[in-house]
């Protein structure tokens, strides 16, 4: 199959914190027009030129781009001040039952429902509906929203060929929307970095974003080699969800599971994370901070993905991504197992 192109490989200037909306779209828990407006204000007044938000259809069956739009208007944003990134595949549709059929317990207050439209009319229906949403914001950086998501409804290898040839036509749509000029760059965004990898070999992107990938809890080998191979090629790199869930801050979740003492697998990330907070109170550092530090050290990444649902944290989040971390507590890090040698004296040392 040949690969997917369109024009060549596009330099996107990327600051060192892209925003995350999906606190827009209502996130475990409603938020006021105020609460929203204050957040993408505090986003717009922390970035030094160009800020980026990203977002997706799927994030509140839409409320996301819906609330940026509105705060953006508000605010009297200039589309050429602000970057977003729409992730594709996921069509706002009336609500007919009493809460979402989508991802039900998650969104809270919406009053849509969304389907997933993932093949090449699709991607094109979803990219007019949130450039309404957006009233008119047009994102400038597209990708096609869990591709890894959409290959594990496969039942068969036949079934998972025909969703993987879905997913190719909508980066086709993708393609066709960068060679005509509506938007600047494709990319991807994944959980499982091995369909970036996949992907990344029949489509040529401009972007990718890892989720759950590449953190100071785990960073395997393949995966820095693939990075190694996505920078040399051009490719720029955000990453994103590095707190696991927000486990390796305090949470209860790693990876949307919860944790729960009494399981070999829990009471080993249980430790981690004790001993993880020891060594960072014994440095006095944050351990959000030795997270976002590690996660920006990764090769070929320019940029970290952050959400917030308080716009006091904006600016925390932000100085986070400028913070040090004194070498003494990687030396530790290593000494104690819990990140790689190698790793270390590569891009740490």
């Amino acid at each position: 199959m040949p690969k997917i192109t369109s024009r060549s490989t596009i330099k996107i200037n990327l600051p060192s914190v892209v925003f995350g909306t999906s606190s827009l779209g209502n996130l475990y828990v409603a938020l006021s027009d105020e609460i929203k407006l204050n957040i993408v204000k505090e986003c717009i007044s922390h970035t030094n030129g160009q800020v980026v938000f990203d977002s997706a259809g799927k994030y509140g069956a839409g409320l996301a781009l819906e609330s940026l739009g509105k705060c953006l208007t508000a605010l009297d944003v200039d589309q050429k001040d602000v970057l977003i990134s729409n992730k594709l595949g996921w069509l706002r549709t009336a609500l007919t039952t009493p809460e979402p059929t989508f991802e039900p317990g998650v969104w809270k207050e919406l009053k849509y429902d969304a389907v997933q439209c993932i093949n090449y009319d699709g991607i094109m229906q979803c990219f007019e509906q949130g450039n309404q949403l957006l009233k008119n914001y047009i994102p400038q950086l597209v990708s096609v929203h869990d591709p890894d998501e959409y290959l594990a409804k496969a039942h068969s290898e036949v079934e998972k060929k025909k969703l993987y040839d879905d997913i190719l036509d909508a980066y086709r749509a993708l393609a066709d929307l960068k060679a005509s000029g509506q938007v600047k760059a494709i990319g991807i965004g994944s959980k499982d970095w091995r369909v970036i990898e996949m992907i990344a070999g029949d489509v040529k992107l401009d972007w990718v974003m890892f989720a759950n990938s590449m953190t100071i809890k785990s960073h395997p080998g393949e995966l820095l080699t693939f990075m190694k191979k996505l920078n040399k090629d051009g490719v720029q790199i955000i990453n994103s969800a590095v707190f696991h869930s927000g486990f390796l801050i305090g949470g209860d979740f790693y990876d949307y599971k919860k944790v729960c003492a009494g399981t070999a697998k829990d009471d080993e990330l249980l430790q981690w994370r004790d001993d993880f907070f020891k060594l960072c109170s014994k440095y006095q550092i944050k351990p959000a901070e030795a997270c976002v530090q590690f996660a920006l050290k990764a090769p070929g990444v320019e940029s970290i993905a952050l959400n917030t649902s308080n716009p006091n944290r904006v600016e925390d989040n932000v100085k986070m991504a400028n913070a040090l971390i004194p070498v003494e507590f990687w030396d530790e890090m290593v000494l104690k197992g819990m990140i790689d040698k190698l790793f270390f004296e590569e891009f740490i040392c």
